[in-house]
C-alpha cells in the first residue's frame, strides 16, 4: 500500500478531527479540559493573529492522524522571536511511521520562514517513545521547568 502524507495548516473545518486528537493527547496526560477551553483554542489556531498560536494537521492517507501547536514570541536573549512547540501528537495506531517528525519539521519550517532564532518544547521524562525521535532531532537541555499554578 502506498502511504500519502501531508502536512497543512488547521483549517475551520478541521473542528471536529482537531477536537479527538487534541482530547486524545489530553488524556494520555490525564487531562480533561472545560468546553469552553476547547472552543477557545480552536478559534486562536485559526486566528492567524501575530504572536497566537497556530497549528498543523497530520492527514496519512485521507485520515487525521496528528497535530501540532505553536507560538511564536519574543524572547530576551535574541533579537528574532523563538518558537514554543506546545503539543505534538500522533494517534498511536501509527506511531513510527515519521508523523511526528514531519509535523516536528513544519513547525522548523515555518519558524525558519519567519527567522526564529529557535524552536522549542518540553516533554515528561517518562514519555520514552517521542523522546526517542526528539533525541535524534534536536538537543536535550539541562533546563528544569518550574511552575505555580494560580
Amino acid at each position: 500500500m502506498t502511504t500519502h502524507l501531508v502536512i497543512r495548516p488547521i483549517e475551520s473545518g478541521d473542528e471536529a478531527e482537531w477536537r479527538r486528537l487534541w482530547k486524545a493527547y489530553l488524556a494520555f496526560y490525564e487531562t480533561v479540559l472545560p468546553e469552553e477551553i476547547y472552543a477557545l483554542t480552536f478559534s486562536r489556531l485559526l486566528s492567524g493573529a501575530a504572536h497566537e498560536y497556530a497549528g498543523f494537521l497530520a492527514i496519512l492517507n485521507g485520515k487525521t492522524v496528528g497535530l501540532a501547536h505553536y507560538l511564536f514570541h519574543r524572547s530576551c536573549w535574541h533579537e528574532q522571536s523563538i518558537c514554543y512547540l506546545q503539543d505534538l501528537y500522533a494517534d498511536p495506531e501509527i506511531r513510527g511511521q515519521g508523523i511526528g517528525r514531519a509535523l516536528i519539521e513544519a513547525v522548523y519550517a515555518r519558524a525558519n520562514a519567519e527567522k526564529a532564532q529557535e524552536v522549542y518544547w518540553m516533554t515528561q521524562d517518562f514519555n520514552a517513545t517521542a523522546r526517542k525521535l526528539y533525541d535524534r532531532i534536536a538537543d536535550k537541555t539541562p533546563f528544569i521547568v518550574y511552575q505555580k499554578t494560580s
